[in-house]
C-alpha cells in the first residue's frame, strides 16, 4: 500500500478504535437505575373493578338449556316486562338462542364520563357458544353497588368448534369473549390527587434501602425536605408549585438508583421450575444424591385339580417386589459468590430440577444456602 494511502487510513482506524471503545464502554449508574415510575405507584391512581349481570342474543342454536338455567327464563321475562311485553304465567320458554352472561371490565383511573372502556363477557349457564352473539345493555357496578357504566355490543369469540355424529372439535375458548370499547362510562370516580395537599408514592415491593433512595432522589432534584420515607414502602412528597401535572411528570421520570435484592429462590413444586436472582450464594457443603425405585410385580398363578377330583380351578398371586436405590455418592460444592457459580456447582449434581427442588431445601435446612426460599 502506499505511504499516502496508509497515512490517510491511520486517523480513520483511530476514530473507529475510539468510536468502538466509547459504545461499549459501560455507563457508570445506567444499570442498576430505574425510573421512579417503574418501582413506584402513585396513591390512590388505580383503576377499579366492575361487573354486572346481562344477556347475549342472536346466538345460532347455542344458548343455555332455559329448564336447566331457571335465571335465565326469569332474567328474560323481567326484561321483556320492561319492554311493554307481558309473559303470561306458568309459560314454559323454551329458548335455544340467549345465554345469561357476567360482564367485567375496569374503569382506569381519571376515567370521565363518555370515555369507552373494553369489557369481557363471560358466560353463566350451561351455553355451548357466544359466537355471534349480541350483549344487551347491561349496566356495570362497582363495589359500592353504584352504576358506574352500560354495556352493550357485539360478542367477539376467538375461537371456533363443530359437533356432528357424536364427534367434536373445537378451538380456544367459547363460552368468553370481548367487546372492544364496549362500555360506556356514566360516572368518574373522585380522585385525591388533586386535592391533597401532598403526594404518596406506593414502591411495589416493600424496601427500607429504596425508600430512602427514592426519598433521596427527590430532594436532590426539587430541594430539601419535600420528600419523606414513612416506611418501607410509602413515601410522601409535597409538590411545588401550581401545575401538580408537570410535577408528577418530572417526578416519576426521575432515576433511582436501585439497591441490590434480598437473595431468594423460587421454586414451583407443579412445573418443577426454579429461579433464582444474582443475591443467592452457597457455602461449602457436600451433596449426595440418589433416587429410589420399587417396582411391584404380581403374576397370576392358576392352580388346576387333579382330573376326575372334586376339586375346582383356584387363581391366586404372586407378587414380587424389587427396591433398586441409585446414588454416586457425595458430591463437594466449594462455596460460591456469584450465581454463575451457584448454577455451576448445582449442575455438577446432575439431577433434574425435580431433584433440585429437595435438594435446595435440604441445603437451606443445613444453611448453606443463603437464600429465602419461595414456593410457588
Amino acid at each position: 500500500m502506499p505511504r499516502t494511502s496508509l497515512m490517510k487510513l491511520v486517523p480513520r482506524l483511530a476514530a473507529a478504535v475510539a468510536l468502538a471503545v466509547v459504545l461499549t464502554a459501560p455507563v457508570a449508574g445506567d444499570a442498576a437505575a430505574e425510573r421512579i415510575k417503574d418501582v413506584a405507584n402513585l396513591r390512590g391512581v388505580r383503576s377499579n373493578q366492575l361487573i354486572g349481570y346481562g344477556l347475549v342474543v342472536g346466538l345460532d342454536g347455542t344458548g343455555d338449556q332455559t329448564t336447566q338455567t331457571p335465571f335465565t327464563v326469569q332474567s328474560i321475562g323481567s326484561m321483556l316486562s320492561q319492554l311493554g311485553i307481558n309473559v303470561p304465567p306458568g309459560q314454559n320458554l323454551q329458548l335455544k338462542n340467549v345465554a345469561a352472561v357476567m360482564v367485567t371490565g375496569e374503569l382506569a383511573a381519571f376515567a370521565r364520563p363518555g370515555q369507552q372502556i373494553d369489557v369481557t363477557v363471560s358466560s353463566l349457564g350451561n351455553a355451548k357458544s357466544l359466537r355471534g352473539g349480541t350483549l344487551l345493555m347491561t349496566p356495570l357496578k362497582g363495589a359500592d353497588g353504584q352504576i358506574y357504566a352500560m354495556a352493550q355490543g357485539n360478542v367477539a369469540i376467538a375461537g371456533a368448534g363443530a359437533s356432528a355424529g357424536g364427534s367434536k372439535t373445537q378451538v380456544n375458548q367459547l363460552n368468553a369473549g370481548r367487546i372492544p370499547s364496549g362500555a360506556t362510562v356514566e360516572r368518574g370516580v373522585d380522585n385525591p390527587i388533586a386535592q391533597d395537599p401532598f403526594v404518596e408514592l406506593e414502591l411495589r415491593d416493600t424496601d427500607f434501602s429504596l425508600a430512602r433512595r427514592v426519598s433521596d432522589a427527590v430532594n436532590r432534584r426539587f430541594g430539601s425536605p419535600l420528600a419523606t420515607a414513612i416506611d418501607g414502602r410509602t413515601i410522601r412528597v409535597t409538590p411545588t408549585g401550581t401545575d401538580r401535572v408537570a410535577f408528577v411528570a418530572e417526578l416519576e421520570d426521575l432515576a433511582v438508583e436501585t439497591p441490590v435484592p434480598a437473595a431468594k429462590v423460587i421454586l414451583n413444586a407443579r412445573t418443577g421450575s426454579i429461579v433464582m436472582n444474582e443475591a443467592v450464594t452457597i457455602d461449602a457443603c457436600a451433596v449426595a444424591h440418589g433416587n429410589l425405585t420399587v417396582t411391584i410385580q404380581s403374576d397370576p398363578v392358576i392352580s388346576q385339580p387333579a382330573p376326575l377330583s372334586n376339586g375346582r380351578t383356584v387363581v391366586t398371586e404372586r407378587t414380587s417386589i424389587d427396591l433398586k436405590q441409585e446414588g454416586n455418592g457425595f458430591v463437594a460444592l466449594a462455596a460460591g459468590t456469584k450465581l454463575a457459580d451457584v448454577v455451576r456447582a448445582l449442575n455438577t449434581l446432575g439431577a433434574t430440577p425435580q431433584d433440585l427442588l429437595a435438594i435446595l431445601q435440604a441445603m437451606k435446612s443445613a444453611g448453606a444456602l443463603k437464600a429465602e426460599l419461595e414456593v410457588i
